[in-house]
């Protein structure tokens, strides 16, 4: 019965992208930023949508359930984090250079060579992020499917491509705008159910009043805090993020949507962290036999609410892997290949190279989900990478006339030569083994685990400084402007 219901929702998400087909109309601004049309309502839904995803809700009720209140809920405060900062100093400056992808600002304020770099740097760790969704998918088809988590991933990856191929921007609308009021409705009515039920509890030191869970080392305070500030710092430049903000009709529409997300956000993901510990001793023995909401919404909760929940999530799921198959694709076809490289317009031929630009990197997403079949920490360990390397030239190409090129390559470089090398040195990533990468060795222990966030992002930063202070003013920073329509990019800075 819950998978029927599932199936009947996941039918009716699958048509609304294949409609907003007709919105395209063959126009390539249409399918990768939706005309740039959107007003603030539907950019600040589509935002919403493309964190609440299941690694932000599936991830952070089993790290609640596995190490703590903090450990879950620092998913969510981060990525509220991110789009508050976003639109307090970055929205509207964003908006106003009319880029379709963000290597193309860093193309415009470092050069070439540098937008070449960061293209590649956010198409693997969107990769990652997009592998991250697969594994809850997988799960979820494995518990109510009774198919293997492996057939479950490779089954969602051709659902996810049609209605990404065909509708592009306006299919992550129509479908980012179902899925937030579904899971409004869905959140409510869970937590409803659990309070009037079971009530809420949480084990010993795992509550919301055990504050050590963010100021002793011992209680994993290192890695929630590292969790937070990778996704508050590094989600900046995530590129499905930029898209959702070049799509907005405006400056000011695209910074009052952030504004919004960033409450709902909190809004719709918190609540799963309470959720998560009650489940707990609800399913006791169960919790550790796969993604504890599963196993709550499965054995123990009403069938109705199953499906409601379960639909959900997967609409949110299906929203972020849409927009993240986008993104890189277009990233790919834009900034990397330079697919009809000068024309004054988007073409044809950019839009058609686009939609095939989506099968590798969903084929490259569903072999990191095979090999490491974690959610949130997979959310976290991307924009690890990302603090690590653009965070710094970004921010500081935006607000700081000096550093050029020299100065952005030597943050990349030395930031993200940092964090891998401490990632393939600690034998854990956030909590969990490190089975992606790891060699074996006695000089960086798991107590290192988080504070590699902390250095690499300073090494990054540092980097910068030491290269841009040595070098006169290259760039005026970009300014603000005004909430009217303009075309172009900025102009490229020597």
């Amino acid at each position: 019965m819950i998978l029927t219901g599932v199936a009947v929702f996941l039918v009716i998400l699958t048509v609304s992208g294949l409609i907003s087909m007709r919105r395209v109309r063959g126009d390539s601004a249409n399918y990768l930023v939706a005309g740039r049309a959107l007003p603030a309502v539907l950019v600040a839904a589509v935002l919403i949508a493309q964190p609440v995803d299941s690694n932000a809700t599936i991830g952070n009720a089993d790290l609640s359930a596995a190490f703590g209140f903090w450990a879950g809920a620092a998913l969510p405060i981060g990525l509220a984090l991110c789009l508050l900062l976003m639109g307090l100093f970055f929205a509207k400056r964003l908006r106003a250079t009319h880029a379709v992808t963000l290597p193309e600002f860093f193309r415009s304020r470092f050069g070439p060579k540098i937008e070449m770099v960061s293209s590649w740097l956010t198409v693997g760790s969107f990769a990652i992020l997009l592998a991250g969704n697969l594994v809850a998918i997988g799960f979820l088809l494995e518990r109510f499917l009774g198919v293997s988590y492996t057939v479950g991933v490779l089954l969602t990856m051709p659902l996810a491509l049609l209605y990404t191929i065909t509708g592009g921007m306006f299919a992550s609308v129509y479908t980012g705008v179902a899925q937030v009021v579904v899971n409004v409705v869905a959140v409510a009515a869970l937590v409803g159910w659990v309070a009037t039920t079971y009530g809420f509890s949480a084990p010993e030191g795992m509550g919301i009043g055990n504050l050590e869970q963010l100021t002793a080392a011992d209680s994993g305070a290192v890695i929630n805090w590292a969790t937070i500030i990778a996704l508050g710092f590094g989600n900046l430049v995530a590129i499905d993020l930029m898209q959702r903000v070049f799509s907005a009709s405006s400056p000011g529409a695209a910074q009052r949507a952030c504004f919004a997300a960033a409450g709902g956000v909190l809004l719709l993901c918190l609540p799963l962290s309470f959720v998560a510990l009650a489940a707990v001793s609800i399913v006791g023995d169960a919790a550790g036999s796969g993604p504890i909401l599963y196993t709550l919404l499965g054995d123990y909760a009403p069938t109705w609410l199953a499906i409601l929940v379960i639909s959900g999530l997967l609409a949110a799921t299906l929203t972020t892997v849409s927009g993240i198959l986008l993104s890189t694709a277009s990233v790919l076809v834009r900034n990397v290949f330079r697919v009809d490289e000068g024309a004054e317009v988007m073409t044809p031929r950019i839009m058609t190279a686009t939609r095939w630009a989506t099968l590798p990197i969903a084929a490259a997403a569903a072999v990191v989900a095979l090999r490491v079949p974690q959610t949130g920490i997979l959310l976290t360990l991307s924009f690890d990478l990302l603090l690590a390397s653009l965070v710094v030239p970004f921010i500081l190409g935006l607000y700081w006339s000096r550093g050029g090129a020299a100065a952005a390559a030597a943050a990349i470089v030395v930031g993200i030569a940092v964090r891998l090398t401490f990632f393939v040195l600690t034998p854990t990533i956030y909590g969990v083994d490190n089975t992606l990468l790891y060699v074996a060795n006695d000089v960086v222990s798991s107590s290192m685990d988080g504070w590699s966030t902390f250095a690499a992002g300073a090494a990054s930063l540092l980097a910068y400084l030491l290269v841009a202070l040595r070098s006169a003013p290259a760039a005026k920073p970009v300014p603000e402007t005004a909430d009217t329509p303009s075309t172009g990019l900025i102009p490229a800075r020597p």
